[in-house]
């Protein structure tokens, strides 16, 4: 998966995710990907830093989604969580709520490079944070046929 920074013909700012470079530029050809704000479908990509990573694993810990206006997460993007989750499921190891002590660990050398997700607490990000390990929060929704 690889995450792009999007911009709408509008000039709204938003994230998204795809199986790669060729997945995004055929949506974005065929009009399926739209602004979350005004609904348009001319988006392009924006200008982003590349992620440098200081270790060789990878973390993520699943947040609870914020809700658009109005408390509805539109189709399209409820869609992309759910395969961004099965892409997490499929390809990490889930260390639960161990996730801030295991990703401590790993950016220490004391255990074995892997992509990682689980659950931490906002206090247990924070300190990540704080000492340089990178990871990253994600929207978690129930799969479809929960």
């Amino acid at each position: 998966m690889i995450h792009y920074q999007l911009n709408c013909a509008a000039g709204h700012e938003f994230d998204g995710w795809f199986a790669g470079s060729a997945a995004f530029e055929q949506q974005a050809e065929r009009g399926l990907i739209s602004c979350p704000h005004c609904a348009g479908t001319s988006v392009t990509r924006a200008l982003m830093a590349p992620a440098i990573p200081r270790k060789s694993s990878t973390a993520l810990v699943p947040a609870a989604p914020k809700p658009a206006a109005g408390g509805i997460i539109p189709d399209g993007v409820r869609a992309a969580l759910r395969q961004l989750r099965q892409e997490v499921e499929k390809h990490g190891d889930y260390v639960g709520a161990d996730f801030a002590e295991e990703a401590r660990r790993i950016h220490q050398g004391e255990a074995e490079p892997r992509f990682i997700y689980g659950e931490s607490t906002d206090a247990e990000a924070e300190a990540l944070a704080d000492e340089g390990i990178e990871f990253a929060r994600i929207p978690w929704i129930p799969p479809a046929d929960a």
